[in-house]
């Protein structure tokens, strides 16, 4: 078998809604998705008041399509999902994501249904519920992704699943995603892109930094919860991660764009 050498480039990134100077953070987003690159990306934290929304934006400054999903009204403007894609969308799904009624945070995810030159692609965006202390809730809601993959259409290229799941690598709700407990859903089990590929010389893969000033500000000891998940490699290698890297870690004209840092992943395509 030769493996595919053609690539597939997925950045998921948190975009910290309509926190801090949004209003200048948002241009610096968008200059960093255009210097990042990506294919197709995921984002969180993503608002739409009605008559603006921000993922229809950056697509479109990027010449992209997107899908839009939000739950969560914060005084008339929408808190959501969003996957911006180089190539046509051409069918999204959101799903609402459980929580018991004191710790409802509304959250969901998304699917985008693309249409790639090289076959189809379903991309997940999600974004789970942020305490420390609802490990038991995240867990529930990443059996709900699971549950949402599985009853996707048919693949033929594997799922990729990708958001802030405010979670640290040996938690259960992402030990639940790689296979090193239960999984929700028999033999569905994800790559960890970071794990598989990430550019250790280049630093431990924090996503939530105290480099960046904006997380500074919350006290929060750095981790590693922002991730790009693909499903178990296809005919031909399709979906084996090759590398991936942090990146949107710099502040454009003087602007960090986000409070997260994001996860760029490539994969055979």
């Amino acid at each position: 078998m030769t493996p595919i050498e053609s690539r597939l480039r997925v950045m998921t990134w948190n975009l910290w809604w309509r926190y801090g100077p949004w209003e200048d953070r948002l241009p610096a987003i968008a200059a960093t998705l255009a210097q990042v690159d990506a294919d197709v990306v995921a984002l969180q934290e993503v608002w739409d008041n009605g008559t603006r929304n921000e993922a229809a934006e950056l697509a479109e400054g990027l010449g992209f399509e997107h899908a839009y999903g939000g739950r969560l009204d914060l005084d008339g403007v929408l808190f959501g999902n969003a996957v911006l894609s180089r190539w046509p969308i051409t069918n999204h799904e959101r799903v609402a994501l459980p929580a018991p009624p004191d710790a409802d945070e509304s959250r969901c995810v998304i699917r985008a249904d693309i249409d790639g030159p090289r076959g189809p692609i379903q991309v997940f965006s999600t974004h789970l519920n942020w305490r420390f202390d609802q490990s038991h809730i995240r867990q529930d809601q990443v059996a709900t992704i699971a549950g949402f993959v599985h009853d996707s259409p048919a693949r033929t290229y594997p799922p990729v699943v990708c958001g802030d799941f405010n979670a640290v690598p040996d938690s259960d709700e992402i030990r639940m995603m790689t296979g090193r407990m239960r999984t929700p859903v028999d033999k569905l089990v994800f790559h960890d892109s970071w794990e598989a590929g990430g550019e250790r010389d280049k630093g431990p893969g924090f996503t939530w930094s105290n480099d960046n000033p904006y997380a500074r500000e919350d006290l929060e000891p750095n981790r590693r919860i922002d991730y790009v998940f693909v499903g178990w490699p296809k005919a031909e290698g399709a979906g084996h991660v090759l590398r991936s890297e942090v990146v949107a870690t710099g502040a454009v004209d003087g602007c960090e764009p986000s409070d997260h840092y994001g996860v760029l992943a490539e994969l055979r395509y």
